[in-house]
């Protein structure tokens, strides 16, 4: 698989996700989301050490910021070593979602949003209005696997494919002894029962993600919007935040849902492997998602780094429903009063230091070319 030439970057900035061996967002179902610290000569060895080699570069007051539930557990432990370092600095996120994010920053509420998708078209307009003499820029920052995890007595291991999906989603199939599933699971004993269907009631890139890939692998049953960050089929249920959908699953005897890897691992739900058309059914992993990013194009141009990411690979052991989370700023027309924090926290969060604190909690770190060209962009924002 070979990487765009677009911008310079070669496959190997994207394919280096393999090499970080964990490419889970961890960022999302938790509630407790500090890690518990080392102890080494009865002092503790965690952040605080990471903490006193950050830069805080003129950065003062308070940074709020709003967007992706996925990336809310990385913003924490950012926000916890930038606050130890840089005395006297607030940063407030809010995992609101990444509609709700982008919203908050087209209308100047935040600094800056997290979101699970790049900023479409007219998000990018409307962006114009806040970002004085600019625009919205996407920066990319880490990417992960959307599960599709479900409860289901008796099946441990189910299969299902893009059609299937689409069916289940979109309540053309409501029972999980259908034969679709049947043919794509033989021996399985699944039950005559309802399928009880969860998605997202906010706005969030990771809907958005699994509709990109639902009306690429499969359009003949998923005839959405793709671009959609809200849930567009009729049928189902709602639940706000991965997290509620997570917990959905958790509880709810035949249900199914998407959500980030990390939360069904959290609850330990079980997870759907996809039949791609390779020769086996892949696995929701790490190391499986990382195969699929590597087949990803960047499409953004000049300071913009957004991906087009290859929903319909058939590669081998390449999971194909997978997200690249981005923090979204103006590349001109900050707030003066704003944009030293904005800089020094940004600088940080790509920062070798700042990738190696998502290594160290599961997350993927980006990739060594594609944050070298993120870090050369964040200290051009003005």
């Amino acid at each position: 698989m070979k990487l765009s030439r677009k911008n310079g970057l070669r496959a190997s900035a994207i394919g280096a996700l393999v090499v970080s061996g964990a490419l889970v967002l961890s960022a999302c179902g938790s509630d407790d989301n500090t890690e518990t610290p080392a102890k080494e000569g009865g002092k503790t060895t965690t952040s605080a050490a990471a903490a006193s080699n950050i830069d805080c570069a003129g950065a003062k007051g308070k940074l709020l910021a709003a967007g992706s539930s996925a990336q809310r557990n990385a913003m924490d432990l950012w926000v916890k070593n930038f606050q130890a370092a840089c005395e006297g600095v607030e940063i407030n996120y809010q995992g609101i979602g990444s509609g709700g994010g982008i919203t908050k920053f087209n209308q100047g509420q935040v600094a800056f949003a997290g979101s699970d998708s790049a900023l479409k078209e007219e998000e990018v307009a409307e962006s114009q209005k806040i970002c004085t003499g600019g625009k919205g820029i996407n920066l990319p920052m880490v990417g992960g696997p959307i599960a599709i995890a479900y409860k289901l007595d008796g099946v441990d291991n189910l299969v299902l494919d893009a059609s299937t999906i689409a069916k289940i989603f979109d309540n053309k199939i409501t029972k999980w002894n259908d034969p679709a599933i049947a043919k794509l699971n033989p021996g399985a004993k699944l039950p005559d029962s309802t399928i009880q269907a969860f998605h997202r009631s906010d706005e969030s890139g990771t809907t958005q993600n699994l509709g990109k890939y639902l009306s690429t692998a499969a359009p003949a049953d998923w005839k959405h919007d793709p671009k959609s960050k809200s849930w567009p089929a009729q049928g189902g249920q709602a639940a706000n935040g991965s997290s509620g959908v997570a917990t959905a699953v958790k509880d709810t005897e035949g249900s199914i849902s998407y959500m980030e890897l990390s939360y069904a691992t959290a609850n330990k739900s079980s997870t759907v492997s996809i039949n791609t058309g390779a020769s086996a059914p892949v696995a929701a992993s790490s190391e499986n998602a990382s195969k699929a990013i590597a087949a990803a194009k960047v499409k953004g141009t000049g300071n913009d780094v957004a991906l087009s990411l290859d929903y319909k690979t058939k590669a081998e052991g390449a999971y194909p429903i997978v997200l690249v989370t981005y923090e979204i700023a103006c590349d001109k027309g900050n707030k003066a009063e704003t944009l030293p924090t904005l800089k020094a926290f940004l600088n940080y969060t790509v920062s070798e230091e700042g990738q190696k604190v998502l290594a160290d909690a599961g997350y993927a770190p980006l990739p060594a070319e594609i944050a070298a060209k993120v870090r050369a962009i964040v200290p051009t924002l003005s």
